[in-house]
């Protein structure tokens, strides 16, 4: 039985291109700072982002992580939103490893932080209070439907942050998902970000790791940040030789998972029990939600599409995620849209 595997792209598997480029990968001791491929992949992530240099890290978490404990002292305050995967899917890192506060706003629909949120947030100079430090945005915003944040409102509150002597750090795990759907580039949007983080293996398809890039003086401190935490990698152009092809190659047909991304929504929109709460995807992440209709639960669904070979995320109490990558075909659209159809008729 074939697999079709929605659950998220970072279930993707490395290219036969990327197979062949990670065993012939020119390598040496990244440690020491002698990785060729290291060093290309990182040179060729800060030049795409628009940044001074990059750091290879073995996961978005970390490099989120790392960038909040360069930006921030113990004691500090870092605002982000409330449905932000920092907040919700890091284990509580920035404040177990960092002793770092987070104050979280609520999210728009849109995924952005309304601005007079933001300005309410910002801590008074008093000594009962933490210093407010840094602010946390996420691009595209997993939880709020794979949605896009504007150049124009990233631009607003990396003025705002600046203004007021904070410093914007972007979680942008899927910024090259956010450029395709935008008509931006990658550096337009992370322009006025001080530091962002983006992964390889989620839908670029390498099969392990993230970059984190800003500053010279920044990414100094964080290479020290990732020996400390455990990730300085030796030999690691094994793994970069990927990711350089996920930069030269897959960031450019994204695209075509936003393409399919639609059209399993507007299948599935068609069968009677399945609404858009969150809307229609901008991206590739499609969010379907049971109505009163049904009277099956979403685990229960999941567990019957997962015997029809489909594994779904299941993300709410009435509310399914389903992730469209390379992996994924037309023809696997189809299927799914046929199982569901198929599973809730009898529901």
């Amino acid at each position: 039985m074939k697999i079709i595997d929605l659950r998220s792209d970072t279930v993707t598997l490395p290219t036969e291109e990327m197979r062949a480029a990670m065993a012939s990968a020119k390598v040496g001791d990244d440690v020491y700072g002698e990785d060729p491929s290291v060093n290309q992949l990182q040179e060729l992530s800060a030049d795409m982002l628009g940044k001074e240099a990059g750091l290879f890290i073995p996961s978005g978490t970390m490099g989120n992580l790392i960038a909040t404990l360069v930006h921030c002292q113990r004691g500090d305050e870092v605002i982000m939103g409330d449905l932000g995967h920092t907040f919700l899917f890091e284990a509580g890192g920035i404040s177990a490893l960092g002793g770092v506060f987070p104050h979280t706003l609520k999210n728009q629909p849109d995924g952005t932080l309304n601005l007079a949120d933001l300005q309410g947030a910002i801590r008074p100079d008093d000594i009962h209070h933490p210093h407010s430090r840094l602010v946390i945005l996420e691009n595209t915003h997993n939880r709020c439907g794979g949605v896009v944040l504007s150049r124009d409102y990233t631009e607003k509150v990396g003025q705002f942050a600046h203004d007021k002597s904070l410093v914007l750090h972007i979680d942008g795990a899927r910024i090259f998902n956010a450029a395709a759907a935008s008509g931006n580039t990658a550096k337009d949007l992370a322009a006025p970000a001080d530091s962002i983080t983006f992964c390889l293996s989620k839908a670029l398809c390498a099969p392990v790791g993230s970059v984190l890039c800003g500053s010279r003086d920044f990414i100094g401190k964080a290479r020290r940040l990732r020996k400390m935490l455990g990730g300085g990698m030796r030999q690691a152009g094994v793994l970069a030789a990927a990711g350089i092809i996920s930069l030269q190659k897959m960031t450019e047909r994204l695209a075509e998972d936003h393409k399919r991304a639609a059209s399993l929504a507007d299948g599935l929109s068609l069968i009677p029990g399945i609404s858009f709460e969150m809307g229609k995807p901008q991206t590739n992440m499609v969010f379907p939600y049971l109505t009163s209709l049904v009277s099956l639960s979403p685990f229960e669904i999941a567990t019957k599409l997962a015997d029809k070979g489909i594994k779904v995320g299941v993300v709410g109490a009435r509310s399914f995620r389903l992730v469209t990558h390379y992996w994924i075909s037309d023809e696997d659209v189809a299927a799914t849209i046929h199982a569901f159809r198929e599973i809730l008729a009898l529901a």
